[in-house]
């Protein structure tokens, strides 16, 4: 069943007042159509009991417009979700279809603002969505100002009214306070500099690069003096677990040294002790220059 919904603002105002037009149904109307379109998927009874419910789908579509997507694409994706409804609603169960439909609407409409808030993902994690919708709620009933950095205090009593991290809370705050532009979108309607104009060059100078190499090369050389005094297992496991491209498990060492996963693993302990302490006590930056490895 194809749903006519506004594509711009232009026709929003239109298809309210239509929504609105359409009569609500009573209980016994409802069954009575529930009962036709389960037993013969009838596209008029299902046309009624959907235009009965399109201004549900405009309530739930309105009370997320905060979030600055098109309401017109709020109300496409909450019909979608009616729909969706209607499709697997039970009619033996003893409830209104509304009741039923409102779950689906929502779920609709959130996953569309989650999936177009921001260019990166806010991630999948129930918790963070259900902190995203909430956070404003709860600010406010804390009396917390909209706008702004979180304080520690605040951040903490949001956390603890939301059961959620105060990591979350400072994520989803940050991330509510503005969504993300395209590198590549103008700063201003009146000139041609973009985003991506403004942002800091983050890579090394050359006097940091030549710094990082010289570092680089101090400990291939600290690592290469301290290994030579491991013993030959010893040095074997810590090259295969951290000198190798893919190093190897605690089991698959196990199986070529003919012992446990457990003991490679208390041999690699005591081989990062020699290593560590080896570094701490004898190695001098004079040393680490000149010694060969």
């Amino acid at each position: 069943m194809n749903i006519s919904t506004p594509q711009n603002t232009n026709e929003l105002s239109a298809y309210l007042k239509k929504v609105w037009e359409y009569p609500i149904l009573s209980a016994e109307e409802e069954q009575k159509l529930l009962q036709h379109y389960h037993n013969t998927h009838c596209q008029i009874a299902a046309e009624k009991l959907i235009t009965s419910h399109l201004r549900l789908v405009v309530k739930i579509a309105m009370e997320a417009k905060g979030y600055g997507l098109p309401v017109a694409d709020l109300i496409a994706e909450g019909n979608i979700g009616l729909l969706k409804a209607l499709h697997k609603f039970d009619p033996s169960k003893e409830v209104r279809l509304s009741t039923y439909a409102m779950w689906w609407i929502k779920a609709a409409v959130n996953d569309f603002i989650l999936k177009n808030w921001s260019m990166v993902p806010l991630g999948t994690v129930s918790a963070q969505k259900k902190l995203f919708f909430s956070i404003r709620r709860i600010k406010r009933e804390l009396d917390i100002m909209e706008n702004g950095e979180l304080d520690h205090a605040q951040a903490q009593a949001i956390s603890e009214k939301a059961d959620a991290s105060i990591q979350d809370v400072h994520q989803i705050n940050n991330r509510l306070q503005g969504r993300d532009h395209s590198l590549n979108a103008p700063l201003a309607e009146d000139t041609t500099s973009q985003h991506q104009d403004i942002l800091e060059d983050e890579c090394p100078t050359q006097e940091e690069w030549l710094a990082d190499k010289q570092q680089t090369q101090l400990k291939k050389k600290a690592v290469g003096a301290a290994l030579k005094r491991l013993e030959g297992r010893d040095r074997e496991i810590v090259k295969a677990r951290y000198l190798a491209e893919e190093p190897l498990s605690l089991k698959e060492l196990g199986q070529r040294f003919g012992i446990s996963s457990e003991r490679v693993r208390q041999l690699e302990v005591r081989a990062l002790e020699t290593i560590g302490g080896f570094l701490k006590k004898h190695m001098t930056y004079r040393q680490l220059c000149h010694e060969p490895t």
